[in-house]
């Protein structure tokens, strides 16, 4: 689908990975609703994007905020075309740590938010997208959702964050093929070690190390990166019902 005049809804979209698709979509003269828990950073953002954005406060997991947030977006922009998912947590912890057990809270909050938050989005997203009318190609709309390699290669510490993020990539392929009834399309992302918020409080010779373990480019994946993926998806028609690795080729050690 041509980017231009198409509306998005970015969940996470008031930094990192959402905030670089956002300003990339608006960049090419598309539409964007910046959902996100942060207030602050979405209406900030939203403010510098200009009259192409707005910002809906927004929990993924809750099901009447997300129902809100796309509402909100087809009232402002008149439909809704895309919706990108990139709100997500994974503090790392171990099963057996120090202190015992990971609380079961844990490992649930992880699955809650990225996993379970996903699927809400879609699910609600999804049947706003099914009233658009076709295009030449009979798309009414795409969903891209994010996944991880550590989906494939979860390290020691990951265990809920690898079970969130494979459930996102298996998941992938049977709801494209629901959604091809409707002429929607459903693609994932497993990005490697990218410089977002969730690296944020590594200090930088932390981060460059990081980066050095990736064969080429080495270095740590750039958010606008990530939105170039995100676009070429959106405009592909035959880009469907997979999950693509944007790595650089790592492959993640156990620790």
């Amino acid at each position: 689908m041509d980017i231009r005049g198409h509306v998005a809804l970015i969940t996470g979209g008031a930094s990192g990975l959402g905030e670089a698709c956002a300003r990339s979509l608006v960049s090419e003269g598309g539409k964007v609703l910046l959902a996100d828990v942060n207030q602050a950073k979405g209406e900030a953002l939203a403010k510098e994007l200009g009259s192409a954005a707005r910002f809906a406060k927004c929990n993924v997991t809750d099901s009447a905020e997300m129902q809100a947030a796309v509402d909100a977006t087809a009232s402002a922009f008149g439909a809704l075309h895309f919706v990108i998912c990139c709100a997500g947590l994974g503090p790392p912890k171990r099963v057996l740590g120090r202190d015992g057990p990971m609380p079961l809270e844990s490992f649930a909050h992880i699955i809650q938010v990225n996993l379970i938050g996903t699927f809400n989005t879609i699910r609600l997203a999804s049947a706003a997208m099914a009233r658009n009318a076709p295009n030449a190609e009979g798309e009414r709309g795409v969903v891209v959702t994010t996944s991880s390699v550590a989906a494939y290669e979860g390290q020691i510490g990951q265990a809920a964050y690898t079970a969130s993020k494979a459930g996102i990539a298996g998941m992938t392929l049977p709801i494209a093929r629901e959604f091809a009834l409707h002429g929607i399309r459903v693609m994932s992302i497993a990005p490697g070690i990218f410089d977002t918020p969730l690296l944020a409080s590594l200090p930088e010779d932390a981060k460059q190390s990081l980066g050095k373990q990736v064969p080429f480019p080495p270095r740590l994946g750039r958010p606008d990166e990530f939105a170039s993926l995100v676009r070429q998806i959106l405009v592909s028609p035959m880009l469907n019902g997979s999950v693509i690795r944007l790595d650089g080729a790592i492959r993640m050690a156990p620790k």
